[in-house]
């Protein structure tokens, strides 16, 4: 029998942070939110309002958990705002290890990116004996390199276990980024075209496959555990075209195939000037919309990955499939009137 357990969720109210507050609290442990500017969604949730930079008050609020699940970050990969996004992702991450050490809080899960290893080149079957990305990208990938270089050095350095997961495009109903901006090209006519020949491959993780491997290696992370100081991928295993990928939404959807296509210089010129005329404004966060020479560069690189070593040390494999993770989310769309976006958009 599972032992029920105190879990603190940062980042609790977005996309991922939600379906994690989900299946922990589904699984019967306590759970306490901590979000900045978040609102409760169920009852049986405890949800405290706060911003994890703010080091004393994070401490005060982890009193009494056994397991921090570590989600917030901001997601930017454009080229400014780096000021803000490295406050949330690696100082806000310094605090949350120093709250583990205050609480004497055993386990520390922390949500990274499969962008830890990227470099702007192909990336196939990569596993996790890759080296870190050593050139600097966007903001948001370097910061969560440091963060997550940060807490694994950290792991059993005291009474506190960690690791890492490292998703990869994350998918799924109440998805507030990367389907919502689909949709509204989609919508307004945009999505007409692919970025390059759409020959280079992808990984994608629906909500729930990636809510099941956390879950698992939390409940597996304890002292003498293969899983501790560890970092693992976490996708769907089933690399596919990113254009493939979103044409299937778009015709689930209604829509027409995609059918041209737009060189991959023209684009990644075009999201140059775009991200220009972003740091000019002083740049937006929250905002992603795949105009950026980060994403663009992804679209035409193979970036997939083994997921082999969580099977080998905590057991798991994905359940739901691609193809019943676009239904069950364009179900999902379909159930809601049309809107994904069921979650609140916040940083931290």
């Amino acid at each position: 029998m599972t032992t029920k357990r105190n879990i603190v969720v940062t980042g609790g109210c977005g996309f991922i942070g939600r379906n994690l507050v989900n299946g922990f609290a589904d699984a019967g442990h306590k759970v306490t939110v901590l979000d900045f500017g978040g609102s409760a969604f169920r009852d049986d949730v405890r949800f405290i309002n706060i911003n994890i930079c703010d080091k004393a008050a994070l401490i005060d609020a982890c009193q009494g958990a056994d397991t921090i699940v570590h989600n917030a970050s901001i997601v930017h990969t454009k080229h400014n705002q780096e000021a803000a996004v490295w406050a949330v992702n690696y100082d806000g991450t310094l605090n949350i290890m120093e709250a583990c050490v205050a609480n004497k809080i055993p386990r520390l899960v922390y949500i990274s990116s499969a962008s830890a290893v990227y470099e702007g080149k192909d990336i196939e079957y990569g596993d996790e004996t890759l080296p870190y990305s050593s050139i600097s990208q966007a903001p948001y990938a370097d910061s969560k390199i440091k963060a997550e270089k940060a807490v694994l050095a950290f792991s059993g350095t005291t009474l506190t276990q960690v690791c890492a997961i490292r998703p990869h495009v994350v998918f799924g109903e109440g998805d507030n980024r990367f389907l919502p901006a689909i949709l509204e090209k989609i919508a307004n006519g945009s999505l007409t075209r692919a970025v390059g020949n759409r020959d280079k491959l992808s990984d994608f993780t629906y909500i729930s496959n990636m809510v099941d491997a956390v879950l698992a290696a939390e409940e597996n992370l304890v002292a003498g555990s293969p899983v501790c100081g560890q970092a693992y991928f976490v996708t769907n295993g089933e690399p596919m075209a990113f254009f493939d990928f979103v044409e299937k939404i778009a015709v689930e959807l209604g829509h027409p195939p995609i059918t041209k296509k737009v060189p991959f210089w023209l684009a990644y010129t075009a999201a140059a000037i775009m991200e220009g005329l972003d740091t000019l404004k002083g740049g937006t966060l929250n905002s992603e919309n795949g105009m950026t020479r980060f994403a663009i560069r992804y679209m035409v690189t193979h970036h997939y990955y083994s997921i082999e070593k969580a099977y080998r040390d905590f057991g798991w494999k994905p359940k739901v499939n691609l193809e019943q993770g676009i239904k069950l989310t364009v179900g999902a769309h379909h159930k809601n009137g049309g809107a994904l976006d069921t979650a609140q958009k916040l940083p931290a």
